[in-house]
């Protein structure tokens, strides 16, 4: 429950627990999302979860969030329903569980299904908002064709991504692109971008052949020019960049960039004006409520913080995660696989300080720009005469930096999955500010609080479809009590589904097959991880009140086994029975929904007392 309950008390004779607007009171919306952000970099978060402004690791900086979560209410558990960015974004923009919008990896996922619905941006244009997008937005929704590609779905009616309107005209710092020719795809590649314009460009992988001579050469320039540290003990891509310095200054970066454009947008409301590279522009539209999508790229990776934000993180000391032996021989199968592919065993000890250290100052860094895109639209709103709605995902998903053995995301494990959030509203008694609340929400939950702030009367039954509640009904208490969050993905490992409650965490393989679901396994031995030896389900199971730090897998246990068990039933029924769709989205319309145990996401956690552990 939210923190300030007297607050909240005193308001509700103003305003309803449910946000409801009317037409012409509708108020601009900024949703910004980090990629790969973790909750702790945040010193907010921190000093309500931990008592103290540093991170469990270390020192960490965030004044401009920091402030924004002054301003509003900071929910200290929002989990992501999908731990890798296109699942979890397609999620949020969604509200609907990856089982049952047949999304679970980079499946080029598109709108022409039976089963699909409009998503965020959609239905607020039908309310009458500019749809705008700046940066890294990438839900894996594409426009449905023969062929079906990257083609945009238009959902937003002004759009600059990072990527295809960024990086591909010269405005970034390092990025890596696929390349294509006349022969198809050629390979991948990675471009320096320096500030005086000149650009490197070398191959990592080509098609056809090992990378040249010459390419390994640009390649070692970068490593040492930059001091870059790459994920060369991973068992899957061994060129990541975990940290080095940015080749660029601070206000030169691929997000600062990102944060110039968006208020460059609203700075020349009503007037033409010529973006970064060189192409005119109409600004924002002060007389239609704005939707803006806010997407930083930072701290994914390349990790590279500009020189002056990694000069103060440098001489940090920072408390390398334990990992053990006996931590990974408890791993199943399934979960050891994915620590192969991303472990940072045979890492120095040197190098594993400089992976958080740069992490962190990159955090910082980007902290600096969210301020500067929160100024601009603050700006734009007053000078509008508009409310304002803000609601920040601090991490489409989290990130290992040597938890679990690994770093990266793609687990199942609180370091992948846990996150945080924060709303901030212009008009008070909708949101007090100052407030947190611990309950555990979710990411399906960005949507129906996004919408009713636009106007959306969420109990119509055209909206039956949102999985997530509004966080305003969260945090005022009107909101049923959710008892666990449940996800699903299908990254690195094979497709692995996780259900959480307050004190455990539970996870197991969810199919039988690996990879993309597709014409050969989709809807077929839907009850297979029901019904499967208990061995081949690779079940993983912590108990946070004994084990916080997840690293004691207690699904062989025989204290636990049949705990185990009876999470394997409780969570099998709910992604594989319960409305669960798989769609071969090389098709247009081709789709199974399973529900041979409707109803049985029920968010009840009713563990029959003899099952616990007794000590």
């Amino acid at each position: 429950m939210v923190r300030l309950l007297v607050v909240w008390a005193s308001l509700f004779a103003i305003a309803p627990p449910s946000y409801a607007v009317a037409e012409n009171e509708r108020p601009n919306i900024l949703w910004i999302i980090t990629d790969d952000q973790r909750p702790d970099s945040v010193c907010a978060y921190n000093r309500i979860v931990y008592g103290q402004d540093e991170s469990p690791l270390g020192y960490v900086e965030s004044p401009n969030i920091d402030q924004l979560a002054a301003e509003g209410i900071l929910f200290t558990r929002a989990m992501c329903n999908s731990p890798a960015c296109g699942p979890s974004r397609g999620s949020m923009h969604s509200g609907r569980y990856p089982f049952r919008n047949g999304h679970y990896a980079f499946e080029l996922t598109h709108q022409n299904p039976d089963f699909v619905r409009p998503v965020v941006p959609q239905i607020l244009r039908e309310q009458g908002y500019v749809t705008a997008s700046f940066g890294k937005d990438d839900p894996y929704i594409y426009r449905w064709g023969p062929g079906q590609g990257f083609h945009d779905p238009g959902f937003y009616d002004v759009k600059v991504h990072n990527k295809h309107s960024l990086q591909k005209n010269g405005v970034g710092d390092v990025a890596s692109l696929v390349a294509f020719g006349k022969g198809g795809l050629l390979g991948s590649t990675e471009i320096v971008f320096y500030p005086d314009g000149r650009q490197r460009k070398y191959f990592l992988k080509r098609s056809k052949g090992k990378p040249t001579q010459e390419d390994l050469d640009e390649l070692a320039r970068t490593n040492e020019e930059f001091e870059i540290l790459r994920s060369y003990t991973c068992g899957g891509l061994k060129s990541l960049i975990f940290g080095g310095e940015n080749p660029k200054p601070a206000d030169d970066t691929a997000d600062a960039h990102i944060a110039t454009e968006m208020a460059n947008y609203l700075a020349n409301a009503n007037r033409a004006y010529e973006t970064l590279w060189g192409e005119q522009r109409k600004g924002a539209d002060p007389s239609k409520p704005q939707f803006i999508h806010l997407g930083f790229h930072f701290p994914h990776t390349p990790v590279l913080p500009p020189k002056s934000f990694r000069d103060r993180f440098k001489t940090k000391e920072y408390r390398v995660p334990d990992f053990d032996a006996e931590e990974l021989a408890k791993l199943p199968p399934q979960l050891a696989k994915l620590y192969n592919q991303c472990k940072v065993d045979g890492m120095t000890d040197a190098e594993k300080l400089q992976a958080i250290q740069d992490y962190y100052a990159f955090c910082a860094h980007g902290d600096a720009q969210i301020g500067k895109a929160v100024d601009a639209f603050k700006m734009y709103c007053e000078t509008a005469g508009q409310e304002y709605l803000i609601v920040f995902t601090i991490g489409d998903h989290s990130w290992h930096l040597g938890e679990q053995g690994i770093e990266a995301k793609f687990g199942p494990w609180g370091q992948s999955v846990g996150n945080a959030a924060i709303v901030v509203a212009s008009d008070k008694r909708l949101v007090p500010a100052g407030g947190h609340c611990d309950d555990m929400v979710e990411f399906v939950d960005f949507a129906p609080t996004m919408l009713s702030a636009g106007g959306v009367d969420l109990a119509d039954p055209q909206f039956d479809f949102l999985d997530g509640v509004s966080l305003f009904d969260v945090a005022s208490g009107a909101a049923p009590k959710r008892e666990y969050i449940v996800g699903e993905i299908h990254l690195v490992a094979g497709p692995r589904a996780y259900l959480y409650t307050d004190r455990f965490r539970f996870s197991m393989r969810s199919r039988p097959f690996s990879g993309q679901v597709n014409e050969e396994n989709f809807g077929k031995d839907m009850k297979w991880a029901l019904e499967a030896p208990v061995a081949q389900v690779d079940l993983a199971l912590y108990d946070l009140e004994r084990d916080p730090l997840e690293r004691n897998n207690v699904a062989n246990d025989l204290e636990y086994r049949e705990l185990a068990a009876w999470f394997r039933n409780k969570l099998g029924n709910i992604v594989l029975g319960d409305g669960r769709v798989e769609c071969d989205w090389s098709q247009p319309n081709s789709f199974v929904i399973s529900n041979f145990a409707e109803g049985a996401d029920d968010k009840k956690v009713d563990i029959p007392d003899a099952l616990l552990p007794t000590n």
